[in-house]
């Protein structure tokens, strides 16, 4: 398993040799530097903490900036780690950059899904409305809560609430092409997150 923080710039479309056009998602891939080496002995697991994007030392907290000087590099803006790696391809202060991939790889990709704020059910759970006539009374409602025994809502229950900014992965999404002089990944489909969000980008767990 091998994997790679990155930015997502946002999205365009490649032509193929055979003249298909594939929509593409690009990705700032790189470069990020191994924080620190996880493992069994001393941690009860094999990792390596890699971070990407640095901070401005002003505003990055003593722990973080001692963390970060083992590395001999400054402080990171998104740090992350990744298991199941062979630790002895890597060494604390290592750079990682895009050629870590090649086109045709396939890779699972995590981000934070855009937030939505608080929506009802019909955006949040894709329920239907009630008639839109004027004698219903009735239209964007949550509908009834049913049978409510000792006055609790059951847990699970559809209902109005904070919508998006949660943790999404996409799998199985394939690298069309790999620009190592702009660490740049275009990776297949769309990733999860808004423009200029920080993603991670990990060696497919299902192909």
């Amino acid at each position: 398993m091998k994997g790679i923080l990155g930015k997502k710039l946002g999205m365009t479309q490649v032509f193929t040799a055979d003249g298909n056009v594939v929509p593409v998602t690009v990705i700032e891939a790189g470069p990020c530097v191994v924080l620190q080496k996880k493992d069994q002995e001393n941690d009860g697991y094999v990792s390596i903490q890699v971070g990407f994007s640095d901070k401005k030392e002003n505003r990055a907290n003593k722990p973080e900036t001692g963390h970060a000087k083992k590395a001999n590099t400054a402080p990171k803006r998104y740090i992350r780690e990744f298991r199941g790696v062979n630790d002895g391809e890597y060494e604390v202060g290592q750079e990682i950059k895009a050629d870590l991939f090649a086109a045709g790889e396939f890779v699972d990709v995590t981000a934070t899904s855009k937030g939505k704020g608080f929506t009802g059910t019909i955006k949040r759970w894709n329920q239907s409305r009630g008639p839109m006539a004027h004698g219903s009374r009735y239209h964007r409602g949550p509908g009834s809560m049913g049978s409510i025994q000792a006055n609790r809502v059951p847990k699970g229950k559809h209902l109005p609430g904070h919508m998006g900014g949660e943790t999404v992965t996409i799998q199985n999404l394939e690298i069309v092409r790999v620009d190592v002089e702009r660490n740049v990944l275009l990776v297949k489909g769309s990733v999860p997150g808004a423009k200029n969000s920080f993603v991670k980008v990990k060696t497919t767990v299902k192909k």
